[in-house]
């Protein structure tokens, strides 16, 4: 267990993003706090809180990136006290009264602060979400070109600029996107890199002599594994440091995101959309730019929480009656501890609503269940033990049930609807190991059709991630552990 939380802890060192003087040029704002979203109408937008985010970002950046101006009509002024430059944006969506509003709002602010805005930004993928079209598009970046003395753009994913090669001439400089981590063949992190310098040096030759800028790019620190695109804090500031370096030995214009983790953006893109920032929601630093970095920074706290949950379950269930189930008593607690702590820590980063903690919380709850159960069914017979053994041993069919109900439901999921959800395995390993060593009964008709779905789940799901997810891989083992359990419960006897 210690050699477990030592190693996702460890601490890896890593070259700097730039010298400890230096800044980085530009990096994409959003001026909400922890719990607060854009779909929330009216806005609420606290100043003194986009004040302190500014004299933060200042200490780091030249220049923040904005994506409306709903609400940030002062972003100029505050900008302009810390130092800061802008490259100021309009939302363009497919309600026109909003856009209107948007773009004239951005013409005004841009024409008052012409001194710090850099370039303004007409539109953020609004071709992606098909929301406009061309033409239309090409025409309000028109309109604003001639009411502006500053550079305008439009932002997209890179693919739409080639899509879409018409949209080049109505702008100063193109703005394109790239995030390695979502393209429809995710990369590596030991390959990301890559694919950026081949993407910018394609447009650098095609849209020649227009400049670019790249306005979104970078990694996400938590979240579901995409192919070989595993998301975490090394990854993080592996890529992040890696591109700044690179874009600064090409002369690249860079823009990053993002300043800040939104927890809100999993509400649509799932876990990852809440953590690209490169400090927490709380306005933490992530230590992504500089220093040692480690996935676990709190990893002896966790070792000591699942070490003493471990320790608590062998004295509860007293020492195992025959020698040769020691191993597995010990094991079984060890990996449900373990599993246990890393299904808290997903429970804390993946819960987007009431539902969803709940349903998280019901799955911990089943965990401590079947780890008391599984302490006490291979321990000693003495004094209360053996009636709470009898109680615990009447409700296994049904705990089996329901981890059989649970990976069938997630199994589902993670074959009809994959984007956006997390690989539970840690939710689950622990009912499956416990229940494939030790039979329970099962429920004969409920039991086998969840049996059924569990392994039908299993070739589609490895299909769909590849076998280079190693999440993915992880899923399927456990799928078929505990497939193996309600195999092993339909042998035994029915439960009455």
């Amino acid at each position: 267990m210690a050699c477990f939380w030592h190693m996702s802890g460890r601490t890896v060192q890593m070259p700097d993003a730039l010298p400890a003087q230096a800044k980085l040029q530009c990096v994409s704002y959003s001026p909400f706090d922890k719990h607060q979203s854009p779909f929330e109408q009216p806005l609420a937008l606290r100043p003194e809180r986009m004040d302190a985010d500014l004299a933060l970002l200042a200490e780091r950046f030249d220049c923040i990136r904005t994506y409306s101006t709903s609400g940030l009509e002062g972003i100029p002024e505050l900008a302009r006290k810390h130092g800061l430059k802008l490259l100021m944006g309009a939302w363009v969506s497919a309600d026109r009264q909003q856009t209107r509003q948007e773009l004239d709002t951005l013409v005004r602010l841009a024409n008052a602060n012409s001194d710090i805005v850099q370039a303004v930004i007409v539109g953020n993928e609004t071709l992606l979400r098909r929301e406009v079209t061309a033409s239309h598009l090409a025409d309000l970046i028109a309109q604003v070109r001639q009411a502006v003395t500053v550079p305008v753009t439009y932002a997209d994913v890179w693919e739409f600029w080639l899509k879409h090669p018409e949209i080049a001439p109505a702008v100063d400089f193109l703005t394109i996107h790239l995030l390695p981590y979502w393209e429809d063949e995710p990369s590596a992190i030991e390959d990301a890199l890559h694919e950026v310098e081949q993407v910018r040096r394609v447009f650098g030759n095609a849209f020649a002599p227009k400049d670019i800028l790249i306005g979104e790019t970078g990694w996400p620190s938590a979240g579901r594994q995409r192919e070989s695109a595993v998301a975490d804090r090394i990854n993080q500031a592996a890529f992040i440091r890696g591109f700044v370096q690179l874009a600064n030995a090409n002369g690249w214009r860079y823009n990053l995101i993002e300043a800040f983790d939104q927890p809100w953006k999993r509400a649509s893109e799932g876990t990852v959309g809440g953590y690209w920032g490169l400090y927490d929601a709380d306005r933490q630093d992530k230590g992504i730019l500089h220093g040692p970095l480690s996935n676990q920074p709190l990893w002896p706290l966790w070792l000591a929480g699942s070490l003493g949950l471990w320790l608590l379950a062998l004295a509860l269930g007293g020492m195992p009656r025959r020698l040769r189930d020691i191993p597995a008593h010990c094991l079984i607690g060890a990996v449900g501890a373990i599993s246990l702590a890393l299904w808290l820590q997903a429970l804390m980063q993946d819960s987007r609503n009431q539902a969803e903690l709940a349903w998280a919380l019901a799955l911990a709850a089943l965990n401590l269940v079947v780890l008391l159960h599984t302490s006490l069914a291979h321990g000693s017979r003495q004094a209360w033990r053996t009636p709470a053994l009898a109680w615990l041993d009447a409700q296994a069919p049904r705990l089996l049930l329901a981890s059989g109900f649970a990976g069938a439901v997630m199994t589902l999921g993670l074959v009809f609807d994959a984007r956006y959800r997390g690989f539970p395995s840690t939710a689950l390993l622990l009912p499956a190991l416990a229940y494939a060593y030790r039979a329970v009964p099962a429920y004969p008709r409920q039991s086998s059709l969840l049996l059924a779905l569990l392994c039908a789940g299993i070739t589609p799901q490895l299909y769909q991630e590849g076998l280079a997810n190693h999440q993915a891989v992880a899923w399927a083992l456990v799928s078929l552990l505990l497939a193996l359990a309600l195999w092993r419960g339909l042998r035994a006897r029915e439960p009455s």
